[in-house]
Formats: C-alpha cells, sequence, structure tokens
C-alpha cells in the first residue's frame, strides 16, 4: 500500500516538472535559441533529481510547491550539462532521438545550453534574499563541481595512470553531487537545520555514487531489455570504469596485461573483446567486488536516512526512492 502510495505521489511530482519545464522554454524568438530547448525537454527523463527537491522541502515540513522553482533550476541545469556532454563525446543520438548539435549544429546548441544555464539561476530569483543566498551558493558549489568532474573524465581518456580513488571522486564529482544538491536545494526552501541539510546531501552523494556505480556493472553484466542501452558499450569505448580497476587491482601478471592490451586498441571484433574482458572481470573477482561496492554505498545513504529528524514515513519514502532507482524502476 505504501509502495502505492509514494509511487502516486512520485508521478504527480513528475507531471507537475514537465509542466514547469514546457513553461519556461515557451518564449520562441529567436526561434533557433528556444526551439532546441524545448526539443530537448520534451524527450523525457525520469526526472529524478527535481523530484527528490520536491520530496526533500516535503519531508522537512515545507510545502512541495514552494520548491517547485528550486526544482526546475535543477533539472534545467542538468539537461543543459546532458546538451554540452553530448557536444564533447560527439553523440548523435539521446534518449533515441538526434542530438541537439546533430539537429541544429554545434554553435546553436552551445548557444542553447547557455541559455539553459541562465535560466537555472533565473529561477532562484523568486525566493527571498536568505533563501536565494543559500541556494544561489549550493548551486554554484554543484556547477564547478560538476564541470570539475567532467574535465576529469576527459583526462582520463587519455591518461594512464589513474586509479581506483581517482575514478571514484570523478564519478562523486560528475554525477552524484548533482543529486546531493536536488536533496539539499529542498531541505534550504523548507528552512531545515544545518545538520538535516548535511545528512540528507550524504544520502544524496552516496545514493548517487551506487548508482553510477551499478551503471558500470549493468553495462556489462546486465540484461539490455533492462538496462535500456547495448551492452559492453564502456569496454567498447576504452572506459576505464570500477571493474577496469578491481581487475588491475586483483589480477596477476598476465591478466592485467590481458586488460590492458585489450583496452589499448580498437578492435574491430568488438563481440570477442566484450567477451575476453568480461571474463577477466570474473576471473579477477571484479564483479563480485562491484556489487559489494554498490550495496555498500546503498547502506551507507539508507544510513544517512536514520539521522533525519523527520517523520518515520518520510523516512521510509526516501528509502523507497532509493531502492526502486537502484533497481532501475523509475
Amino acid at each position: 500500500m505504501y509502495f502505492c502510495i509514494n509511487y502516486s505521489m512520485n508521478k504527480k511530482y513528475k507531471k507537475i516538472i514537465d509542466k514547469g519545464l514546457r513553461e519556461i522554454s515557451m518564449k520562441n524568438s529567436p526561434n533557433s535559441l528556444y526551439e532546441p530547448i524545448k526539443y530537448f525537454f520534451n524527450m523525457g527523463g525520469k526526472r529524478i533529481r527535481p523530484i527528490l527537491t520536491l520530496l526533500s522541502c516535503k519531508s522537512f515540513g515545507g510545502n512541495f510547491s514552494d520548491a517547485l522553482n528550486a526544482a526546475l533550476s535543477v533539472e534545467t541545469f542538468h539537461n543543459f550539462t546532458l546538451i554540452h556532454d553530448d557536444i564533447m563525446d560527439s553523440s548523435s543520438f539521446r534518449r533515441g532521438l538526434q542530438t541537439v548539435h546533430k539537429k541544429w549544429g554545434v554553435n546553436n546548441a552551445i548557444l542553447s545550453g547557455d541559455v539553459m544555464l541562465i535560466l537555472a539561476y533565473q529561477l532562484l530569483e523568486e525566493y527571498d534574499s536568505n533563501i536565494f543566498l543559500r541556494l544561489n551558493k549550493t548551486l554554484n558549489k554543484t556547477a564547478i563541481e560538476v564541470c570539475e568532474g567532467q574535465q576529469m573524465d576527459i583526462d582520463f581518456e587519455t591518461s594512464s595512470d589513474v586509479n581506483l580513488e581517482d575514478y571514484l571522486k570523478m564519478i562523486k564529482l560528475k554525477t552524484a553531487v548533482l543529486l546531493g544538491c536536488a536533496l539539499k536545494m529542498g531541505a534550504i526552501v523548507a528552512n531545515a537545520n544545518e545538520e538535516n541539510s548535511k545528512n540528507i546531501y550524504d544520502f544524496g552523494i552516496n545514493l548517487g555514487l551506487a548508482f553510477q556505480l551499478q551503471d558500470d556493472y549493468l553495462d556489462v553484466f546486465g540484461e539490455q531489455d533492462k538496462f535500456g542501452k547495448k551492452i559492453g558499450g564502456d569496454i567498447t569505448e576504452n572506459k576505464k570504469t570500477i571493474l577496469f580497476h578491481y581487475s588491475i587491482l586483483n589480477g596477476n601478471e598476465n591478466q592485467k596485461k590481458q586488460i590492458l592490451d585489450l583496452y589499448s586498441n580498437d578492435s574491430k571484433k568488438i563481440d570477442q573483446k566484450i567477451s575476453k574482458v568480461k571474463s577477466i572481470f570474473k576471473q579477477t573477482k571484479a564483479e563480485v567486488i562491484t556489487k559489494k561496492v554498490i550495496k555498500d554505498y546503498t547502506k551507507q545513504a539508507l544510513n544517512s536516512l536514520k539521522l533525519l529528524t523527520i517523520s518515520d514515513n518520510d523516512k521510509k519514502e526516501f528509502e523507497s526512492f532509493a531502492l526502486r532507482l537502484m533497481k532501475r524502476e523509475l
């Protein structure tokens, strides 16, 4: 019964957020600047971050509608980063549709993304000065960290001395901090105290890390129908995820040489390469260790909930959301 209520509430929040995104992208002159924004928002998405902003505000005693602008700000910022990510990655498709830079050109995509970034900050102007300053400070810190994470990711593509600690720091900055930011911004709107704001932020950080590491795992060992992406994409692109790092840490000299050789060339026999790498990940226990690390971060996230001074029902709502997210049920 609780699960159904939770799911229904999340669907309600998503509809409100989608409506808000349509409204902020209504401006249409020049069309070539705003049409890509409308197009990108209409691609859809789970709206995980803004939903968490609304949930956070409600849980700390605020009215979720008061946090709508903060939620829209987080989602607009997130979508801005995706448009620019697609340019940097030379991606042709996102969610089965042409990327903005492929449809309108790189220059248009950059400008449309820039406007989205500005809109993200403009949305916070509706709050009173004290709340605005705290929200602005939180988003500024997160924006810089996301850029740092993206740059680390770019640097790692040509670096040969990236270790596990570096990788975990990169995904924390590139992915997890925005989840933490979304939750903290909801807490700020509800005037939650510093301790609660910190603990809900930590919940987001650990959940974000668990989610990204599980993404790494499912890219190799998941089922394509459930995962929603072609299996082995990271291996094909020679991305050194957590599985790669644990195989290097735990493998014997022969296994290390094999994995490094496989990752140092762009083999045309993709299926064979994926099969070999997958086998080494199993032999070196990288698969098993990664699953344990994912569970550990999920547990740390749930432990952060225990420290919050909110109702048990609200804690359960966050827990339900987290577990469904990890099961890819959202």
